[in-house]
């Protein structure tokens, strides 16, 4: 089984705090819409398996006309193989949400969405620079469980604007909705954006991290008495509506990436696609593919292993470390975590190693550790 994700690089606003690639100019949409088909046309046979996830990411695809929705996922279908029960989620803005929205979206195939709404409070989403209030917030989700039962809220937590009492009332109040799905994150200053040039400027303060660590404790404990499975650093679902292309991610299942941007794997390479909307509606024209490709050497598939089955629940596979990298290596893992261990940042449960609640405010820093 394999994914497909589709980058829609377009955006109403700039957010304070965002990198990925966007426009604000909305005028190439209809050309790169085209584009982004027919690279799906010749990419085809960079995946053999069967699709089980479709993704549109950004950017902001919930500002796509529905028709170009309904067409990249129909051309989809023609290329791919693509599972009757396809997981296909959209990333979506409240004010981009609506009835007449939600009754397209689910026509054309749309069964999960990931709602963005950061925050439910004004003052903070101003902060951001959102183009969403909180009384919005609240009422497209109101609005999404009318048709549908699969959806994730979005959170962001430990700006510098954001007291624990506020981050604690906006767990509550995503909690009221009793949602299927949670994927809350760190606020993290990033190069050339606008909040990391004011903080460089020092125009705003930088980021508390003591102040994070806090704010995560809470999440993490308000979470688990809701019921909610942490079945990754940043995402907390109820049972059975843990996100399926998200985690094909985290469990190495390959996915090809479509538009300017995009990243895509096979097992043995990753690549991605230039990050230049008009270059790569031009380039795909041409029948040129505009991507970079490295090929990955086993130590880097070995940390890249390491890396990302830390972040989840299901931890690090010691008998998937002896099958796939050998004993040598295993025995120079099982060293190197024993003082993680010994400190309580990491356990051992069978042959599985996973982090504590203690160690997974240290995830970056366990994983860096542990590579070779």
């Amino acid at each position: 089984m394999a994914g497909i994700y589709i980058h829609i690089p377009f955006c109403k606003q700039a957010c304070l705090y965002c990198n990925f690639h966007f426009s604000t100019n909305k005028k190439l949409i209809p050309q790169l819409v085209n584009a982004i088909a027919k690279e799906a046309f010749l990419r085809q046979d960079y995946l053999t398996e069967t699709i089980e996830t479709i993704y549109f990411g950004g950017g902001t695809p919930s500002i796509l006309p529905t028709s170009d929705i309904v067409f990249l996922i129909d051309e989809i279908k023609k290329i791919f193989e693509v599972n009757s029960n396809t997981e296909i989620t959209l990333e979506a803005n409240p004010d981009d949400i609506d009835e007449a929205n939600l009754v397209a979206w689910k026509k054309a195939g749309i069964n999960r969405f990931s709602l963005g709404i950061q925050s439910f409070i004004d003052a903070e989403l101003q902060w951001m620079n959102r183009s969403h209030n909180a009384k919005q917030a609240k009422h497209c989700i109101d609005l999404i469980k009318k048709y549908f039962t699969n959806y994730s809220i979005d959170l962001i937590f430990g700006s510098q604007l954001l007291s624990n009492e506020d981050w604690l009332v906006n767990i509550k109040t995503a909690l009221s909705f009793n949602p299927p799905h949670l994927s809350c994150y760190a606020l993290t200053i990033e190069e050339k954006t606008v909040l990391g040039n004011k903080v460089s400027k020092k125009v705003i303060s930088n980021i508390d991290n003591e102040k994070q660590a806090q704010q995560f404790n809470i999440l993490m404990k308000e979470l688990a008495i809701a019921g909610f499975h942490h079945y990754e650093i940043s995402n907390y679902a109820q049972p059975n509506f843990e996100s399926k292309h998200n985690s094909s991610y985290w469990q190495s299942k390959h996915y090809l990436g479509l538009g300017p941007s995009a990243h895509s794997f096979n097992g043995s390479t990753r690549s991605w696609n230039i990050a230049n909307n008009a270059l790569y509606i031009q380039s795909i024209e041409n029948n040129n593919l505009q991507i970079e490709t490295e090929e990955l050497t086993t130590t880097q598939q070995l940390n890249e292993y390491i890396m990302i089955a830390l972040r989840t629940s299901g931890g690090i596979n010691l008998n998937i470390i002896e099958e796939r990298f050998g004993v040598t290596i295993l025995l120079e893992l099982k060293n190197k975590i024993t003082a993680w261990l010994q400190a309580n940042h990491i356990e051992q449960k069978n042959n599985f190693i996973q982090l504590t609640n203690l160690g997974k405010l240290y995830a970056d820093g366990i994983a860096a550790d542990l590579f070779f």
